[in-house]
């Protein structure tokens, strides 16, 4: 099963052919390791016993960085999948607090019931639910809808149940669990929880504590490759995001702070709507900046005029590329 975004047609549609200079920028994978590390996102398992942000603190001394963070805090006996930004990185943070999450789950129900009769109700306690977060918990306390995914039932095993569920963003699993026993007619509490996606990071690159300071070790004494493979590049940290590429001469103005105009793009995802948030790169997928679709697909390709995306946020120094006069 699939979160929304690993779902989608990814098709590209090509708007005006167009060649990118090998003057200018630099294919994110060409980075040296001293970028990658003011630049970058780690993918940390998240040991059990400790805070989120007791994990950014110490990845960001581990690197002997001045900034680390995280983003969607884990419970302290949560563990799992903890994506870490670095320096420049760490604004990117919040472009993945509003990414789908799954989760793997081990529930306790009160009482008995049939193996069959709790794979049907969990199959009826999906979609939009209406929630009222816990009393400790980082949001305000008042009811608010979210959408699960899907839940997997992975095996149940008396009043143990083990699922797999794939939620929105701000999701609270605890409460979900809690729910879903009040829909069986007794009580259930959540034994144990660990994240297994956060956007498009999963525990296919997971890296450890451990791993990390002695891959940094040996980076230190001259052999970089360790810590190279557990460094993951911006572009990919927006994975989840629907994509729009521009030709060199935009890039400068974009770094500026500029709208994206419609003369600019070369190509794009072939299913972007109005309102969606959009990741904007270079032709050497370089990104640029995130922002707000103000046309669809449809529109940018049959119109020559007008802005395409609102700037939300900038990621690329000016400068980068030439300074060139605006395509209007």
């Amino acid at each position: 099963m699939n979160l929304p975004f690993e779902s989608l047609n990814r098709e590209i549609i090509v708007k005006k052919e167009y060649e990118s200079s090998n003057k200018f920028g630099k294919l994110p994978e060409e980075k040296s390791i001293e970028e990658m590390l003011n630049y970058s996102l780690i993918n940390i398992d998240k040991p059990s016993g400790i805070t989120s942000h007791q994990v950014s603190a110490l990845v960001k001394d581990i690197l002997e960085k001045e900034k680390a963070g995280h983003s969607g805090t884990l419970d302290p006996a949560v563990t799992g999948v903890l994506p870490i930004g670095v320096n420049k990185a760490t604004r990117i943070m919040q472009w993945l607090l509003t990414a789908g999450k799954e989760y793997v789950c081990l529930m306790h129900i009160h009482d008995d019931f049939d193996k069959n009769k709790i794979i049907n109700a969990m199959k009826q306690f999906t979609g939009k639910l209406m929630q009222l977060p816990p009393v400790k918990s980082a949001v305000k306390r008042q009811i608010r809808e979210r959408n699960v995914y899907y839940v997997e039932i992975i095996d149940v095993d008396g009043r143990d149940v083990l699922f797999k569920i794939g939620t929105q963003a701000g999701t609270y699993i605890r409460k979900w669990v809690h729910d879903f026993g009040l829909t069986l007619g007794t009580n259930a509490h959540m034994v144990e929880l660990r994240r297994t996606k956060a956007g498009p990071f999963n525990e296919d690159n997971l890296v450890t504590l451990t791993d990390l300071k002695d891959a940094y070790h040996y980076y230190k004494e001259g052999n970089p490759e360790k810590i190279r493979k557990m460094l993951i590049t911006p572009e990919s940290a927006v994975s989840h995001l629907k994509k729009i590429y521009v030709m060199d001469t935009t890039v400068n103005s974009l770094c500026h702070g500029a709208f994206l105009k419609v003369p600019g793009i070369t190509s794009l995802e072939k299913n972007i709507d109005k309102e969606d948030i959009v990741a904007v790169f270079t032709l050497k997928n370089e990104l640029i900046l995130i922002g707000r679709a103000l046309m669809d697909a449809e529109d940018i390709i049959k119109n020559e005029r007008g802005i395409a995306v609102k700037t939300e946020q900038v990621f690329m120094d000016p400068g980068v590329y030439p300074r060139i006069e605006r395509v209007e």
